[in-house]
């Protein structure tokens, strides 16, 4: 079987889809991480712990079943933040949703570094501005 160089730089029958797909994401985060954003506490990193989740007084498997809905929404953010910086949308706001929303060790360390970076902050306060939000604290450690 032969091809010829037009039939394999022709888009396949996936492209529609992959182009759908980073429309979908692009519109989604442009929506959904403006309010996850707004919704940080202007405190929330200075804390050196979590706060107690609201959860917290509810039975186990409930909570289970939030934490791993909550996990599940955290890597897709993360994996959304990874395609939207070679597609459209606002890749660097989605990462670091992704990463709030998620729980690791050392989580809070990693988002008390990044809000040390001036040009972070300034990202992240921006968005908070538009949504009347006052601006969140840095961590001075």
């Amino acid at each position: 079987m032969h091809l010829s160089l037009l039939e394999l730089t022709w888009p396949g029958p996936w492209a529609e889809v992959v182009l759908g797909v980073g429309v979908a994401i692009s519109v989604l985060s442009l929506l959904a991480v403006p309010l996850l954003i707004a919704r940080i506490p202007a405190d929330y990193f200075l804390r050196l712990e979590a706060p107690p989740s609201p959860w917290a007084h509810r039975h186990r498997a409930l909570r289970w079943a939030l934490r791993g809905l909550r996990m599940v929404l955290g890597l897709l953010l993360l994996a959304a933040g990874l395609a939207m910086l070679v597609l459209p949308g606002q890749g660097l706001l989605t990462l670091l949703a992704g990463l709030i929303v998620l729980e690791f060790p050392g989580k809070r360390r990693l988002e008390r570094a990044l809000l040390r970076r001036e040009r972070v902050r300034r990202l992240l306060n921006c968005v908070r501005r538009r949504s009347g939000r006052a601006p969140l604290m840095a961590p001075r450690d």
